[in-house]
């Protein structure tokens, strides 16, 4: 597989990221996908109860992964998170090798980080994002599709319309993120420009994840159909089709208020579903992908299919 700048800036031997979900990208996740050859990312969020302090969750996570591999790894953190100053500075006491950064101002925390040898990803939905990013010093940008699980952007702008535009208007490196599951999709984003992908739904379904056995069975028995869009009046969320979702797209077609929305989607149906394997009433925050993801396989077993799959796409190509 060609090297890519990506390889370089993370120190990684093959420019593939785990996406870094909340709730269940764990340190056991994170050091498999680094001891397979790319980048594992663990969440503040993983295993958190919400009753003991983040920050000790995440140094025990971080500490456990340190353990598992001596190979990079990173951690995902929400600027919005109102926890973020403190992570950050975690991050740094523990020096993390990579802090990927979503969900805010990239120039908030960006300078802080990288001024203590910290290399930073920013994660964004648009061209306009992306150059913001840029002039923040991030090392490289992760444009996320609107095919991702998870919280999208508002634009709804899809990896393959994303990808190229963001790859045009930025020097720095592109990670392509969302629809992207086997060796075709990572060979397709290095295709549109970008230098690396970012998978999060595939490793849901890996014996590592720290997701619910029903939340992993529920990725694996996904149609293409099998993932909807909720919450476009309160930040669109892509997840499994389930009696939750079906609930929300009611009350916004009935005209709820934002008020009524938040108060019945709460704090903690991601964590019921996530963690708790309530496959009805829980959020599943899942990819459009899942479709494709028709097994539960190692995290390392991941990455060696796309790996060694590459050659053979390149060989249809020809």
């Amino acid at each position: 597989m060609k090297k890519t700048r990506i390889c370089d800036i993370l120190g990684v031997e093959y420019p593939i990221i785990q996406g870094g979900m909340t709730w269940i990208a764990n340190a056991e996740l994170a050091a498999a996908v680094s001891e397979a050859g790319g980048l594992g990312i663990i969440s503040p969020n993983a295993d958190w109860d919400r009753q003991g302090d983040q920050r000790d969750n995440l140094r025990r996570h971080i500490r456990l992964a340190k353990e598992l591999t001596r190979k990079p790894f990173g951690v995902n953190i929400p600027v919005i998170d109102p926890a973020a100053r403190g992570l950050v500075e975690l991050c740094i006491d523990e020096q993390v090798a990579v802090v990927v950064t979503a969900a805010g101002n990239p120039a908030t925390f960006t300078s802080m980080l990288k001024n203590n040898g910290i290399k930073v990803l920013h994660v964004v939905a648009s061209r306009r994002h992306a150059l913001g990013a840029e002039r923040s010093g991030v090392d490289a940008v992760t444009a996320e599709g609107y095919e991702a699980g998870g919280h999208n952007g508002l634009d709804e702008l899809p990896t393959f319309v994303l990808v190229p535009q963001v790859v045009d208007a930025v020097t720095v490196p592109v990670v392509a993120a969302g629809g992207i599951a086997d060796a075709r999709g990572f060979v397709a984003a290095l295709a549109l420009g970008a230098e690396g992908v970012q998978m999060g739904t595939r490793f849901i379904a890996t014996t590592e994840c720290r997701a619910h056995p029903s939340f992993k069975q529920a990725v694996v028995e996904a149609l293409e159909t099998g993932t909807v869009v909720t919450g476009r009046r309160i930040g669109p969320t892509r997840g499994i089709k389930n009696q939750f979702t079906t609930k929300v797209l009611e009350m916004e077609a009935a005209g709820s208020s934002v008020e009524q929305l938040l108060s019945f989607i709460g704090e903690n149906r991601s964590r019921k579903g996530h963690l708790e394997g309530d496959a009805d009433e829980g959020e599943m925050y899942c990819g459009a992908i899942a479709g494709m993801v028709t097994e539960i396989a190692s995290a390392g077993e991941v990455v060696r299919s796309i790996v060694d799959g590459v050659d053979s796409v390149l060989s249809r190509l020809q």
